[in-house]
């Protein structure tokens, strides 16, 4: 699993979703690694971390790989950041390893057995249908639907560092191979009760123009005991339309946590 680190201080590990990779949170590990020190991974198949297959225990396997990442550079706890998908893979690795977190921040949670896959790549998932129809969706998805998600003209390389791994001839059954991780209720039917077991403090964050339904963060917080939620103007990529805002959020969020646990010792 590829690991990028800048900064000093605490640790905080963010882990980003579908189908970015850790450059997601470059506007806001340049905010926080004047007093943090910001890891940022690569999920498998995305940016520099090669493809695993899916199955039972891809979770599962996905927070085993984080946690000797964890020892490997010496961290005893850190605080962890996902976004998407990526808020999954977080609160899992925080259930399965709750002594190693300090602070647990969810964007975009989409971590629920609820989850609708976005109709674009639902395509994909179809067997016959999704390899046919691979070149089409694939050119529309990241031409059309991923340049308006992403925006501003300064996203540009961002784009094309996401689209990377696939580009070329197989590009589009990359894609497709990516988005048939299975079914929803299968791999996240435990989150519920994965989530009120949580005993260190969870910030979620939801945006007003997301296209992932505001339930998932309402849901979140009223499963999660030491829970709170904040609603900011942004669309899914919140990452990336406000990252001052968010690094702002997170570092209040981790001192005002670190000052009450100090106060209550």
């Amino acid at each position: 699993m590829h690991c990028s680190s800048l900064g000093s201080g605490e640790a905080i590990l963010f882990i980003h979703g579908m189908p970015t990779n850790r450059l997601l949170w470059s506007g806001i590990i340049q905010q926080l690694s004047d007093c943090h020190r910001c890891f940022a991974i690569d999920l498998p198949g995305l940016g520099k971390t090669a493809r695993i297959p899916y199955g039972p225990g891809y979770l599962d396997a996905l927070v085993k790989q984080i946690e000797l990442l964890r020892v490997q550079y010496g961290i005893q706890k850190w605080h962890v950041v996902g976004h998407d998908a990526g808020s999954a893979v977080g609160a899992h690795y925080a259930g399965r390893f709750p002594g190693r977190v300090s602070c647990l921040a969810l964007l975009s949670p989409a971590i629920f057995p609820g989850l609708q896959p976005y109709y674009l790549l639902n395509v994909l998932r179809k067997q016959l249908v999704g390899e046919m129809l691979a070149p089409l969706v694939h050119f529309v998805f990241w031409r059309v639907a991923m340049r308006r998600a992403l925006g501003r003209e300064a996203n540009r390389a961002l784009f094309h560092a996401f689209y990377e791994p696939f580009a070329g001839p197989t590009g589009a059954w990359q894609l497709m191979r990516l988005v048939r991780w299975g079914k929803p209720e299968d791999l996240l039917g435990e989150t519920p009760k994965l989530l009120a077991r949580l005993p260190m403090p969870t910030l979620i964050f939801h945006d007003s123009r997301d296209v992932l339904s505001a339930t998932f963060a309402q849901q979140a917080v009223s499963l999660i005991p030491r829970s709170s939620m904040v609603t900011l103007d942004a669309g899914h990529f919140i990452p990336l339309d406000q990252p001052k805002v968010v690094a702002a959020r997170l570092r209040a969020f981790f001192l005002e946590n670190r000052s009450s646990q100090a106060f209550r010792l």
